[in-house]
């Protein structure tokens, strides 16, 4: 018999928190009547993010194949909620920029989106809860520094 992998891991742990939020937010986004699907409203939210960006880019930032990502696009652009223009440094590079119209929808995500979280909310106090949001943000903040870092001695 095969050994069962460990479940209780960072890496499996974080993964599996992140999957449970997700899911949550897709069922809130469904619901709202938005008009876009949750795939189309992670890909506006990041975009929102990110400023004016390159599509390539905004598929590497949500963990998406540049053709899922492209799907999203062409409806969310078919609906004027984005524009992509041609990158000027770049001609073979789009770039993806929110239109005026997509203001309302983000501030509908903006309004859906804690409710994704209440359930992971509810099993903990408001202190526990930001002391957690920090020390991911200290996790990331590290996992990005080694990134550059590695990028800096590959590039060496």
């Amino acid at each position: 018999m095969t050994p069962r992998p460990e479940t209780d891991t960072f890496g499996f742990l974080v993964a599996d928190v992140a999957r449970l939020i997700r899911q949550e937010f897709d069922r809130h986004i469904s619901e709202a009547g938005l008009g876009i699907t949750p795939g189309e409203a992670r890909a506006l939210s990041h975009a929102a993010r990110a400023g004016t960006v390159r599509q390539t880019t905004l598929a590497e930032r949500m963990g998406v194949e540049a053709m899922t990502l492209s799907g999203y696009l062409d409806r969310l652009e078919a609906r004027g909620l984005i524009r992509r223009t041609i990158d000027p440094t770049d001609r073979r590079a789009k770039l993806v920029h929110l239109t005026d119209s997509a203001n309302d929808v983000l501030a509908r995500i903006r309004e859906i989106a804690p409710m994704a979280r209440q359930l992971a909310e509810a099993t903990m106090s408001a202190e526990e809860w930001n002391t957690l949001q920090s020390l991911l943000k200290r996790v990331r903040a590290g996992l990005c520094q080694g990134r550059e870092e590695a990028k800096k001695g590959a590039a060496a």
